[in-house]
């Protein structure tokens, strides 16, 4: 078997091993060639730092990697670990995870992160051989939302582009790497601020609109409270975005965000469930 950077391969090779490599997966990830190139991209993957591992001259395997600072610390991403099915079982996962981790010692970094799919035990079990351990549960969660607010409530609600966020001192840097203003800067932001002046919450999302003009989906990447912000907030939040019956995506939401609980009891179901994963250096 041999390994190669992204950089070395050709388009075709590194889209083959990504399909073959979540092929039959609990999420089947089946992507176009744009669908890569934008992936690549929009979520700061490293072409010179991810991996394909070949055999026979046929790519088998695949590990995407992102860096970025987080909180300070230098902060990798494991984006997509896939093995065509033929592979699997055979040790390529293993060389796969070696070789991403001598990359991240030679490039300092101090955090690894990942997920996995909850039900994924066999991925679950290698990444902790590496050093991983689980930090957080993550919920992705879907269904219909009406923001039923009273219209006399007084707040004020900025809209901002999601590069703002990272300058607000309320602002957690540290979250699943999608959902990070980073990965949606084609997204939407607002902050939400009490009479006071105090900020109580914000938003980073992505909204669908359908072919009559009118919004069909919210994709919400981060609804976070603040201190002085209320669940009951919620609905004002949101109804600075529509108040028309829409569908909502939450995307890698921590289980034990107030949001959602709060969305799971006003009708959205838990459609994936996931584990955040971290290594660390000292």
């Amino acid at each position: 078997m041999n390994i190669k950077t992204l950089s070395q391969c050709t388009l075709e090779q590194g889209l083959r091993a990504w399909n073959k490599g979540f092929e039959g997966y609990f999420v089947e990830i089946d992507m176009s060639e744009e669908m890569f190139l934008t992936r690549l991209v929009g979520e700061g993957l490293s072409s010179k730092l991810s991996i394909v591992a070949f055999a026979n001259d046929e790519p088998v395997g695949i590990v995407m990697n992102g860096f970025r600072q987080i909180d300070g610390k230098k902060t990798s991403w494991n984006g997509g670990t896939g093995v065509s099915p033929n592979y699997r079982g055979k040790g390529v996962s293993r060389a796969l995870m070696e070789e991403t981790i001598a990359i991240y010692e030679r490039e300092q970094v101090e955090i690894a992160t990942l997920e996995a799919i909850k039900e994924n035990e066999v991925a679950i079990a290698l990444y902790k051989k590496f050093g991983y351990v689980i930090t957080n549960n993550l919920l992705f969660l879907r269904g219909d939302f009406e923001a039923k607010v009273d219209k006399q409530r007084s707040f004020q609600a900025n809209t901002i582009r999601p590069e703002q966020l990272a300058h607000l001192p309320v602002y957690r840097e540290d979250v699943p790497w999608q959902c990070s203003w980073q990965s949606n800067k084609q997204g939407e932001a607002k902050v939400f601020y009490n009479d006071d002046q105090e900020a109580i919450g914000y938003l980073l999302y992505r909204t669908v609109w359908n072919q009559e003009g009118a919004i069909e989906t919210i994709i919400l990447y981060q609804l976070e409270l603040l201190e002085n912000g209320k669940v009951e907030d919620i609905p004002y939040f949101l109804s600075t975005i529509t108040d028309e019956k829409v569908k909502i995506t939450a995307v890698n939401f921590l289980a034990s965000n107030p949001a959602t609980d709060f969305f799971i009891k006003n009708g959205l179901e838990v459609t994936t469930e996931q584990v955040q994963m971290k290594k660390y250096w000292s």
